[in-house]
Formats: C-alpha cells, sequence, structure tokens
C-alpha cells in the first residue's frame, strides 16, 4: 500500500502559489487537449472527411504526448523523490513514468519522421541523418531515465537529459541545413524551432543538468544507498508521498511548467508542419 504524509490544508486555496502553479498546468493541458482535437478536425480532408495516412500517424503520436503531458499535469509527481500533489494510485511512479516514457518516445519519433520527409524532399542528407539518429538516443535516454527513478541515483537523470540535448543539438543542425532550401512562412517557422531548440539546450545545459548533478553529489556526500533495480521497481509501484511544501517543488517547477506547455506546443506544431508540406 502507499506511504503518504499529510497534506497541508487549503491546498487549492488561493494563497497557495502551489495551487497556482498546478491551476496554471490544468489550464495549459486543456488548452491543448482543445487544439489537439481541433488540429484533428482541421487536417481531415474536406471532401472524405478522411485523414492521410502520414497526417493520422502524426495525429496519433501528438495525442501520446498531449494526453500524456496533461495527464502529468493534472497529477504532477517527482519520480526520484516519490513525491506528488494528490493521494490517488494514478500518482504511482510507475504509472506516471511509464506514460511518460510512451509520450516522450512518440515526441522523438515526430521529430524523426519530420525531419526525414524534409531531408528527402531536399536531397538533404545531414536531415536524413540527423533523422535517423534522434530515436536511438531517446531510447537510450529512457533507460538511463528508468534507471534513475528505479534506483533513486540523479546521475541517470543527469545523463538522461544530457542525451535529450544531444538529440536535439542534432535535430538543430538537420534544420539549420534545411534553412536555404525553404523561404517565406516555412523558412521563419524553421528559424522559430532553430531559437527554440537553443533555449532548450541553453535550459538543460545551464539549469537542468546541472541541478541532477548537484542532488547527486549531495546524496553520495551524505552516504545515501541507491536501491537495487529490484527494490525499486516494488517501491515505485507502492509508495508516493503527498506534500504541498512549495520547498519540494520549487526546483521541479521551472522545467516542469515548460515541459507540459512549449514542447507540447512543439509536438502539436510538427503535425501543421507536416501537414503544410504533405
Amino acid at each position: 500500500m502507499s506511504l503518504v504524509s499529510p497534506a497541508r490544508p487549503g491546498f487549492l486555496a488561493w494563497s497557495n502559489p502551489l495551487a497556482w502553479w498546478w491551476a496554471m498546468l490544468t489550464l495549459v493541458s486543456g488548452v491543448n487537449i482543445a487544439v489537439w482535437f481541433w488540429l484533428y478536425r482541421a487536417l481531415q480532408d474536406p471532401q472524405t472527411g478522411n485523414l492521410a495516412a502520414g497526417i493520422e500517424l502524426m495525429l496519433v503520436l501528438c495525442a501520446a504526448y498531449v494526453f500524456g503531458c496533461a495527464f502529468r499535469s493534472f497529477l504532477p509527481r517527482a519520480d526520484v523523490q516519490r513525491i506528488c500533489l494528490f493521494d490517488t494510485w494514478l500518482s504511482s511512479v510507475m504509472i506516471g513514468r511509464t506514460v511518460a516514457t510512451v509520450a516522450e518516445v512518440a515526441f522523438a519519433v515526430q521529430w524523426a519522421i519530420v525531419l526525414h520527409k524534409l531531408g528527402t524532399m531536399t536531397e538533404a542528407d545531414t536531415a536524413v541523418n540527423a533523422a535517423w539518429a534522434i530515436v536511438p538516443l531517446i531510447l537510450i535516454a529512457e533507460c538511463f531515465s528508468w534507471h534513475a527513478v528505479l534506483t533513486r541515483n540523479y546521475l541517470g537523470h543527469a545523463i538522461e537529459n544530457s542525451l535529450w540535448a544531444v538529440a536535439f543539438f542534432i535535430a538543430g543542425v538537420g534544420l539549420c541545413r534545411l534553412l536555404p532550401e525553404f523561404d517565406g512562412a516555412f523558412r521563419a517557422a524553421l528559424v522559430i524551432a532553430i531559437v527554440g531548440i537553443a533555449g532548450f539546450l541553453a535550459f538543460i545545459a545551464t539549469i537542468d543538468v546541472p541541478m541532477y548533478l548537484t542532488r547527486w553529489r549531495a546524496e553520495v556526500a551524505a552516504g545515501r544507498r541507491c536501491l537495487s533495480p529490484r527494490e525499486g521497481l516494488r517501491d515505485v509501484s507502492v509508495r508516493w508521498v503527498v506534500t504541498h511544501d512549495m520547498a519540494e517543488w520549487r526546483e521541479e517547477i521551472p522545467w516542469m511548467s515548460l515541459y507540459f506547455s512549449a514542447a507540447v506546443w512543439a509536438s502539436l506544431a510538427l503535425c501543421v508542419c507536416y501537414a503544410f508540406v504533405g
């Protein structure tokens, strides 16, 4: 059974900044879901009402990411710490991490499909090669993520996010190669994507990875024992700790806020991009 600490009274009171943050996440996620349904309708063939095979796949992958991120927004949790906002079995780290894995792999596949299509159209081998590299890197990153979560070793998260940075650096190189091949609005969209990737890389390098390395060093200095994967598998299935202490969530808020908003918008934009060039 779960181990749950007493929740702080008045969590949903507007005086609680954590409640404002959670309300923002849920609002953004609700809008993202509405946009996905709008895209699903807008991208259908006006005569047949059907979706082209490529668009349908992109929308399915996007749905995995949009709805997966929405689930994680409605029920926020920090995996290694085993903390969450709400006492429900849906806050289980096992469930949340599984949802996250499916969503993140789907997001990576979206990027690979779009880069491959654009690279093939323009005979840009750099973009095509970037497309082939992204998904394997993200699959390896997911393995490190699971290892970090099961063993409660923050070093795994530092490596995971470093691999995400490598994958998107490669994606950015592929997009840069495509710039001379397009003009007008589509070229402007490529520039926006490249700037977004640059911002993501800066965040990973200056905030995200250093945060996990600092936590890892602190755990090592304190002599804390990591769990074995077998111990961790049981732990993530049965234990979650409800906390409304802002201090526990402060470092999680920046990356979660960006992840569940801007990254989801990127997933939606990839569907539009594919439809535009299709």
